[in-house]
């Protein structure tokens, strides 16, 4: 198998990289960090859970100059939770390089990310209008970045933000290198990748990559009405460690936390309806298992890692085979088997 350094990853990161359990690159990685390295623009598609944040992280830290107090690489996500989630894995890496991380999202206090700015972090995680917010305010420079990475580029489009991160593009580094990583390249994300790179390097790592050999998955045919009551049944019988359910709207999830509460469950909601502060409280009660049940919308299906998700219930299914992948792939994870069972009526 091939190995960190023979991609040219440095002694240093290779051995954080280690001590974290971290041996062997992915696909994604092999192939997307030559490339990167030797400053090319790059397309790389893949789904969530292969390994690209790590595939886009590693040489963008070899190539940031920490003596340097100017903002020299940007990491644009679609969601606070991504953002959040991409600079947990970037900050153990970077410190001990010298470099300094800020990661900038909405919903947070703006002030506080001010005075984190003025400590001229190297690396930029941010979501795109925030980062426009701190642009029209003058309190963030991009001009010096040369270096920039659009993660899930295809959610930023479903959610409205290629107009943003246009913008933002604009105000970079004329000598930019762009990276671009998707689970699935509508041709808008082509149009926009075309406009702003230079002859870039397409990767595509095929097939979804969720492990389904370790995941059981069931379906269950019944009425509107039935489904709380199923829901219940399959706690009850099944006995989860940590059930991710997810609903097609923030209202539903609304419904079903309250009567899952009401019913006796260590359960709580995840939406965009939360604040920041609230969203991340969730999260950290359920990753330390003091919730049983997170009822959530798609915001949780992409870009979390949850150790310990036994089984996911799909209480609505879906827009997309696509989404379905992103959500039953919260279990299943790290060799572990898991169970992902579908309502429909």
């Amino acid at each position: 198998m091939m190995k960190f350094d023979a991609l040219g990853v440095s002694e240093v990161l290779t051995a954080l990289l280690q001590r974290q359990g971290i041996m062997e690159p992915t696909p994604v990685q092999e192939q997307a960090i030559p490339p990167m390295r030797a400053g090319r623009d790059v397309i790389a598609q893949a789904q969530t859970g292969t390994g690209k944040t790590f595939a886009f992280l590693l040489p963008l830290l070899e190539k940031i100059k920490p003596q340097g107090t100017v903002a020299q690489a940007l990491v644009i996500a679609p969601t606070r939770e991504l953002a959040i989630q991409i600079a947990r894995v970037a900050e153990p890496l970077g410190e001990p390089l010298g470099i300094g991380t800020i990661v900038i999202y909405g919903g947070a206090d703006i002030e506080r990310q001010k005075e984190k700015i003025h400590r001229h972090p190297q690396l930029i995680i941010g979501t795109p209008g925030r980062l426009l917010d701190h642009l029209r305010h003058h309190t963030l420079l991009l001009g010096t970045v040369n270096k920039v990475v659009l993660d899930e580029a295809d959610e930023m489009m479903k959610l409205g933000f290629i107009e943003d991160v246009e913008t933002l593009l604009k105000e970079l580094a004329r000598d930019r290198q762009l990276l671009l990583f998707s689970a699935t390249i509508p041709e808008r994300v082509r149009k926009l990748a075309h406009r702003f790179m230079t002859r870039p390097e397409e990767i595509k790592i095929e097939g979804a990559q969720v492990p389904l050999d370790t995941i059981r998955q069931v379906t269950i045919a019944l009425k509107e009405a039935e489904k709380i009551d199923r829901l219940s049944l399959i706690i009850n019988e099944t006995q989860p460690y940590l059930m991710m359910v997810f609903c097609a709207t923030r209202e539903k999830v609304r419904r079903v936390t309250y009567e899952m509460i009401h019913r006796g469950y260590l359960a709580d909601e995840l939406s965009g309806d939360l604040t920041q502060t609230q969203r991340a409280l969730v999260l950290r009660r359920f990753r330390q298992a003091e919730l049983q049940i997170l009822v959530t919308t798609d915001i949780a299906a992409r870009g979390l890692d949850i150790e310990g998700v036994t089984h996911v219930v799909n209480y609505d299914l879906p827009r997309t085979a696509e989404d379905y992948i992103h959500r039953i792939g919260r279990t299943g994870r790290a060799g572990h088997e898991g169970t992902a069972v579908s309502l429909v009526d």
